[in-house]
């Protein structure tokens, strides 16, 4: 899953008043204002990629399984089920008293109507590959099979049952995802476009969507009608939206927001010592890498794919541009995933001298130097530690004569040009894990994956991905499949890993609830406020 940024302006004390007065609907309703750094493209769960909009979804739509507050996995809209002996064959039974908002049931038949929506090419799913274990789900999504030979059925209004072409160990963590969200056919129906819009967004989670006003806030109120909602303590949740990282600090400290999702990490020393405790910063399972535009000439060469990575000094920016906050990456699985071993790239344990002479040499064999620069642009979202990273970067290429130009942009537009396949050379990007196995850190890199954006396209690495998802029934033969193909895509630098995440949370002392978690999410159906 991917992690982004957006673009506020810092409120004056007039404007605060007044958002203030707009986020606040009474006195007696416990408001948790929820600083968020990007802003969604959308809340359709199948049109979405992001952690940002992951957190809001998450409190908007249950699937059929859920992660609680430490991103365990839990029941959702399916109170219960079953799996076969060849574990092929999920049967998932519903809440009787699972409703949507409107006061409809939820019911089989929205779960398989959702997971066609999510193949259906017309849908443009950016995840519409992360079904594909299911049977016939890539046939319908390539235009080579129908809706109904999709290996999902309503068996009854309460039974779901999901066929699966082999063993697939992380299915049901696989489900806690967005894109397994179910979505209301009625709804949709009857206001097409607009049935996302505040006030009309048919939901089945925790909360409502009441407010979204762009690039400032979006508002959830508690959806009385959630099956659970007696333990709900938050009435109201406003994700306040801020790029401005710095801003962000400023208004955490005025207590215009109760929490804020990243850190201006040249700050951390200082924001420590300001705020304690209130710092939450530790390892999360994802990597920080830079996609690399493969089909494009000159980067279609994977050598001269290789001697940029082997020049960048991972080191540097881990200690000098995040703070130590963290670590240097050199392979896309980071370390921490269960039975796994990363496969890391060939240089890792040299000296960072060696790694540039080496570089150098690849440059010089292809025909640059001073007469002929190697000419890159690097692409990142607006972010003060995005920007000083391709800083970093720009001034440890320019002693191997490449000359590096740098764009920003704000989140959505770099993400939505990187989804439609733009003309780019180097472009920050991050994954977040979806579920706690190497496939989600992986599987980004296959040819008809919508998050492939380096569009790398590798039949060895296509061969060892088919290999180990038909070894799902066997683990450790599996794991080793994936281990060969990470070792293939790092050899032939489909990516560049950088560094492995650690998350930045700044968390009021007046929220309970909110866990500390290798996957950093924050439901806010368990958080409570004083």
């Amino acid at each position: 899953m991917l992690k982004n940024i957006l673009k506020a302006t810092v409120f004056t004390v007039g404007v605060s008043m007044a958002s203030g007065m707009l986020l606040t609907p009474s006195l007696a309703d416990v408001i948790y204002n929820r600083g968020s750094a990007a802003e969604p493209e959308s809340l359709d769960p199948h049109k979405t990629s992001t952690v940002y909009e992951a957190h809001v979804l998450r409190d908007l739509f249950q699937g059929l399984v859920m992660q609680d507050e430490k991103s365990n996995l839990i029941p959702g809209a399916a109170e219960s089920w079953t799996v076969s002996d060849d574990g092929t064959v999920y049967t998932f039974k519903l809440r009787e008293n699972g409703l949507w908002s409107d006061g409809s049931p939820v019911t089989a038949e929205d779960f398989v109507y959702a997971f066609h929506r999510l193949e259906d090419p017309a849908t443009a799913a950016e995840y519409a590959s992360m079904l594909y274990p299911v049977v016939n789900a890539e046939e319908v999504n390539t235009g080579k099979a129908k809706p109904e030979e999709m290996g999902v059925k309503a068996i009854d209004a309460r039974t779901f049952e999901v066929t699966l072409k082999a063993p697939t160990p992380y299915f049901l963590e696989m489900l806690t995802h967005q894109a397994a969200y179910p979505v209301n056919k009625a709804s949709m129906d009857k206001l097409g476009a607009d049935w996302v819009k505040p006030g009309k967004l048919v939901s089945n989670g925790a909360y409502t969507l009441a407010e979204w006003v762009p690039n400032d806030h979006i508002k959830l109120v508690k959806n009385p009608k959630f099956w659970d909602a007696d333990t709900v303590k938050l009435d109201v949740v406003n994700y306040i939206t801020t790029e401005d990282r710095s801003s962000a600090m400023k208004r955490f400290e005025a207590g215009e927001m109760d929490s804020y999702d990243d850190l201006p990490t040249e700050q951390l020393s200082d924001l420590r010592a300001k705020f304690g405790d209130q710092i939450h910063v530790g390892p999360y399972l994802g990597t920080y890498y830079f996609a690399i535009k493969t089909d494009k000439e000159p980067w279609t060469n994977p050598e001269l794919r290789n001697a940029i990575s082997m020049a960048i000094d991972r080191d540097f920016i881990a200690e000098k541009v995040w703070q130590n906050s963290m670590l240097p990456g050199y392979s896309m699985v980071p370390p921490g995933i269960e039975g796994y071993t990363s496969a890391e790239a060939s240089f890792a344990n040299e000296t960072q001298i060696d790694r540039e002479d080496k570089a150098k040499e690849i440059l010089t064999k292809l025909g640059y130097g001073p007469d002929k620069p190697l000419k890159m642009e690097i692409r990142y979202n607006t972010s003060e530690n995005h920007k000083n990273t391709a800083v970093a970067i720009q001034e440890q290429l320019k002693p191997l004569g490449i000359e590096v130009s740098l764009l920003n942009t704000d989140t959505k537009t770099h993400y939505g040009f990187l989804e439609q396949k733009g003309d780019y050379d180097l472009a920050r990007a991050g994954w977040i894990a979806d579920y706690k196995d190497p496939e989600t850190f992986l599987g980004i890199s296959r040819k008809a994956s919508g998050n492939n954006y380096s569009s790398y396209n590798s039949p060895k690495f296509e061969e060892a991905m088919d290999k180990a998802a038909a070894a799902g029934g066997k683990p450790e033969e599996r794991m080793k499949e994936l281990a060969e193909a990470e070792r293939i895509m790092i050899d032939e630098v489909g990516n560049i890993p950088v560094l492995y995440y650690s998350y930045h949370n700044i968390v009021s002392s007046k929220l309970h609830g909110f866990e500390d978690n290798v996957m950093d999410i924050h439901p806010s159906r368990f958080i409570s406020k004083e």
